[in-house]
């Protein structure tokens, strides 16, 4: 089994983390547009244009399932994808939310969605949680987490005073979703900032996605791993390296 996994830079890499920690597929083509990242800040048609464009890459590889690890183009695109695909298209919103529910059953509880502008604009989250019969939702858009993960900074001043600008005023969070998928790489500065509520992230949704909804219970020995990237690929792949560490000599 072959996936194909697309992110607009390299936020998606906490997704492969996930998916090579459970053993669901035997190669995985991870592809960032890193030329034009970060798409969270452009508009729809350009964001569709750009997916669709990465779905084209993807057809010299003959995958079974394709990825959507950004939550930006999994809040403008993804219908566009489904039109022109012939194989399963999942995104990272609709499992988000569906873990979201499996984990936080009280529907009074309050949770707080983060994500780059676009996501939040979107307004994709909300909807869907609104649907289940969530009522206490609270959105930021909180986009310098992005640059600051890219630059390798997981703890410290700067972060710190990103949360405390973002955060300020904030009381009883009682779940977070981390709506980009950069933020599961400070998804424990978040959590203990905000007293330690719980996080959930896209990696983890989609594996419990695929087994859940789409009956995958496949687990392979070993998974292949091949890195593009529309510039400077070798900058991911030492990404890569660092994130995902020993999962890639598995």
């Amino acid at each position: 089994m072959k996936v194909g996994v697309f992110d607009s830079g390299i936020g998606g890499l906490t997704v492969v983390k996930s998916l090579l920690e459970h053993k669901l597929f035997e190669e995985i083509i991870y592809y960032g547009d890193t030329a034009r990242v970060p798409y969270g800040v452009k508009d729809k048609n350009t964001i569709v244009r750009y997916s669709l464009e990465a779905f084209e890459f993807f057809k010299n590889f003959d995958i079974d399932i394709f990825i959507i690890a950004c939550n930006t183009v999994s809040a403008y695109a993804i219908n566009e994808l489904k039109e022109v695909a012939n194989i399963p298209i999942i995104g990272v919103i609709e499992p988000g939310v569906l873990a979201c529910e499996k984990k936080i059953k009280d529907k009074d509880a309050n949770i707080l969605v983060l994500g780059t502008k676009a996501t939040i604009t979107s307004k994709k989250y909300e909807t869907n949680l609104n649907n289940l019969g969530y009522k206490n939702l609270t959105s930021i858009p909180t986009g310098l987490f992005v640059p600051i993960v890219e630059e390798g900074i997981f703890e410290g001043e700067i972060l710190d005073s990103t949360m405390r600008h973002y955060f300020k005023g904030l009381k009883d969070v009682d779940a977070v979703i981390l709506g980009c998928t950069h933020f599961p790489l400070i998804a424990q500065k978040i959590s203990s900032y905000l007293n330690d509520c719980d996080t959930i992230h896209s990696g983890e949704a989609i594996v419990g996605y695929l087994k859940d909804e789409h009956k995958y219970d496949k687990s392979f020995k070993n998974t292949k791993v091949t890195f593009f990237a529309s510039e400077n690929p070798e900058s991911l792949k030492n990404t890569a390296k660092d994130w995902l560490g020993d999962l890639l000599n598995d």
